[in-house]
């Protein structure tokens, strides 16, 4: 970069996700010691932990497998054998003085995962490797004011690094990556995507070109980034920063940066640490991990429908609408339940309809997982064939919808009890078809006068006098056979 660019300058973004993801083990990494978030503070910890001379690590199972099972869920090569290495950097929430993880030999690399970009084109983003580490403790620095505090129980936790390639382009797609990956790991069960709470946690390597350069610009690191809104705002912030910085003549520094989310800008960290500063080496008290080609397949034999495949699939098999497959599929339980009711009788349609609108509003407003849904498929599938059957209107479909939640017995028990069964016997409904068009002699001649917009006028009538009871279809079929088609 040069200060010689012209203020019209086109700078094209260039940005590398590296996504860090807590995995869902019961034990850590190296020690037989719990995992997982919301313990007292330093009470979750062991001499391994504490980086006490002599204590040996001995690697966790499900950390080897949990980690295969998102490479192959991202088309990565499983490496039949990788080794671990120290990272080494002194920080007071890393008492040992070094990070396990691994660098010259990740176990999986050269993947991709499918994104929509801003134009709504499908596009593969590569992934250069997964792997992996153990997460450090955590420094806090905000509950005493004049010290920092230091919870171990995060120490040692087992992580996996995802590290892109730098072939996203702008915020909106580092957010749809950061979405695929959240979903993927969610499926698979092996992370709760949680970025508040720090199990899904992303640094963003972002730097500017002039279209048209092959080069990549200086590149900054925002580090911890901490929800998907935060890593669209930091990237966009940053990008903006760049240009004016080198439209004014200066240059960017290779550095580390904070967001802030209070000021809505980054701010200087560190300078930018390269792999040399780390003083990366094997780690000489674990053996290498060896990937059979038994394992790998016994592990991908595990692996469920991905979300997008399924989406696919709903779309094709179900002739859904991308949108409501896409929203259908978003999470893995809502998926299956979404299959259950269509296994038992639902038409695709109809239910996905009545997931997306009043079975999402119950979840939203009661804070609810579809697992602690008080209605389970079959009794929804029944309302359901009740509505495709015309036993019920729509207005009545809601009403037993809402007494469901809270009442049990299927559908057709609470819709009789609530008499809101439609009426479609004719020797009930043609007496009263018949007085409508009795009293209506005006509308009835101007009608067969070829008026056809009149019959809402009196299929209203007759619903008026059923008290909304007669089904409009046969209620229809019956003004025109009375009145001419």
């Amino acid at each position: 970069m040069t200060a010689t660019l012209p203020q019209d300058t086109e700078f094209e973004t260039v940005i590398g996700l590296e996504v860090h993801a807590q995995l869902l083990t019961q034990s850590k990494a190296f020690a037989p010691v719990k995992a997982g978030f919301g313990s007292e503070p330093n009470t979750n910890i062991s001499p391994l932990c504490l980086g006490h001379p002599g204590t040996l690590p001995v690697l966790n199972e499900n950390l080897v497998r949990f980690i295969v099972k998102m490479g192959l869920a991202t088309s990565c090569t499983i490496a039949p054998k990788s080794i671990f290495a120290r990272k080494n950097y002194f920080y007071p929430d890393l008492p040992k003085g070094y990070q396990i993880s691994q660098y010259e030999n990740p176990i999986c690399q050269n993947g991709w995962i499918e994104i929509e970009d801003e134009a709504g084109n499908t596009r593969k983003i590569g992934i250069t490797r997964i792997h992996m580490e153990e997460d450090a403790g955590k420094s806090i620095h905000d509950q005493d004011p004049h010290n920092t505090l230091v919870d171990l129980n995060r120490a040692g936790t087992p992580l996996m690094e995802i590290v892109s390639e730098p072939e996203i382009y702008s915020p909106a797609e580092a957010w749809a990556y950061l979405t695929q990956i959240r979903q993927i790991v969610r499926y698979l069960g092996i992370c709760d995507g949680n970025m508040e709470e720090g199990s899904l946690r992303c640094d963003a390597n972002v730097s500017i070109r002039p279209k048209g350069q092959r080069a990549f610009g200086t590149r900054t690191e925002i580090k911890n980034l901490n929800s998907f809104r935060n890593v669209e705002r930091a990237i966009a912030y940053e990008v903006e920063r760049q240009k004016q910085l080198v439209l004014s003549g200066g240059e960017v520094v290779q550095q580390t940066l904070l967001w802030d989310p209070n000021r809505m800008e980054t701010r200087q960290l560190r300078s930018k640490e390269e792999a040399h500063d780390y003083r990366y080496f094997p780690d000489p008290d674990l053996p290498p991990v060896v990937v059979s080609d038994a394992m790998r397949e016994e592990i991908r034999a595990e692996l469920p429908e991905l979300p997008r495949q399924k989406s696919q699939r709903f779309m094709q098999e179900m002739e859904l609408p991308a949108y409501d497959a896409r929203l259908l599929t978003e999470e893995r339980a809502f998926a299956d339940f979404f299959e259950a009711v269509c296994e038992a009788g639902a038409k695709p349609k109809l239910a996905a309809n009545l997931l997306l609108s009043e079975v999402k509003r119950v979840l939203n407003e009661q804070n609810l997982d579809i697992a602690a849904f008080p209605v389970d498929a079959a009794r929804l599938a029944g309302l359901l064939q009740l509505r495709a059957d015309n036993k019920i209107n729509s207005s009545a479909l809601q009403t037993i919808f809402n007494e469901m939640l809270s009442k049990s017995g299927d559908a057709e028990e609470i819709a009789k009890t609530l008499n809101l069964i439609q009426v479609s016997d004719n020797s009930f409904l043609e007496p009263v078809v018949d007085e409508v068009i009795r009293k209506n002699p005006e509308e009835a001649e101007r009608y067969r006068a070829g008026a056809k917009k009149l019959m809402g006028f009196f299929v209203g009538a007759v619903m008026k006098q059923t008290k909304g009871k007669a089904n409009p279809q046969l209620v229809t079929q019956l003004v025109r056979e009375k009145l001419g088609a």
